[in-house]
């Protein structure tokens, strides 16, 4: 098993920045966020591998968020810049340890097993 408590969510304007993290109760070999609008599917968002920390990230967000961890403290982090009202969602930290290859597998939700409760970010314009 393991427990994920995100934190870092708010609310900011379009073109301001957030910080969420993710602190996991152990090491995982996957761990990422996931992210759902109101009246939409839940996505994957950006996926961080910890043995390696090869990365896996949605083109909506390429230049904009980035995806990091902190082996030490079983944490990832999701750096939000120039945030735009489309990301608006409740973002979900998700983890897991099968191993995959590299790909945009990564940001298959059914492929994890552990989920955070979520933390809600609102960006206005």
């Amino acid at each position: 098993q393991v427990q994920l408590v995100e934190s870092g969510g708010g609310s900011v304007q379009a073109g301001g920045s957030l910080t969420l993290s993710c602190a996991a109760s152990r090491f995982a070999n996957y761990m990422g966020w996931f992210r759902q609008a109101p009246g939409k599917a839940r996505e994957g968002v950006a996926v961080i591998g910890a043995t390696d920390s090869r990365t896996f990230v949605i083109d909506s967000v390429k230049g904009r968020f980035t995806i990091s961890q902190h082996n030490a403290k079983n944490t990832v982090y999701l750096q939000m810049n120039n945030l735009k009202p489309e990301d608006t969602a409740m973002y979900y930290c998700a983890a897991d340890d099968e191993c995959r290859p590299y790909g945009g597998d990564w940001l298959n939700e059914a492929r994890y097993h552990y989920w955070g409760q979520g933390t809600q970010v609102t960006v206005s314009s």
